[in-house]
């Protein structure tokens, strides 16, 4: 039962909270709603199986992150599913793997779960990036890793 509900929330979240235009899986909505699909996807950027965390109470927590110019987050990792958004700006993440993704404002892409990474704003503009992550209550969204 606890897996549905994560299937529930992700599904809110695709046709909610990214619903910018018209959708491709069949959703129906009134004539004037524009709705698009920005992220559909069984696996994490790293390539990893996504997969919900079933011991505890689900939470969905949203997040806005903001990175200044010539910044970075810090190595760090995510004990849960995360979906992120790029609202402005350039974004790189590095994982510990040393592989490398580049995401612009309207790229979203699932987070990287239990693997050491780190995003650096590569952009002349300040980062901002809406992440959810799909966790379990009382759980942290974020867990500091470390330098590289």
């Amino acid at each position: 039962m606890k897996n549905n509900a994560y299937v529930f929330c992700v599904g809110v979240l695709a046709a909610g909270l990214f619903a910018v235009g018209r959708c491709s899986g069949g959703e129906v909505y009134a004539p004037a709603t524009q709705a698009r699909t920005v992220l559909k996807t069984s696996v994490d950027v790293a390539g990893q199986a996504i997969s919900y965390p079933t011991n505890g109470i689900p939470e969905i927590t949203g997040v806005l992150v903001e990175i200044p110019v010539g910044a970075q987050t810090g190595w760090h990792l995510h004990p849960s599913p995360c979906v992120a958004y790029v609202l402005q700006g350039e974004i790189t993440v590095e994982v510990e793997t040393g592989a490398k993704n580049s995401f612009r404002a309207g790229d979203s892409f699932a987070e990287v779960r239990n693997l050491r990474h780190c995003g650096f704003n590569t952009g002349a503009v300040p980062v901002r990036i809406l992440l959810f992550v799909l966790g379990t209550k009382g759980a942290p969204v974020t867990v500091t890793a470390g330098a590289k």
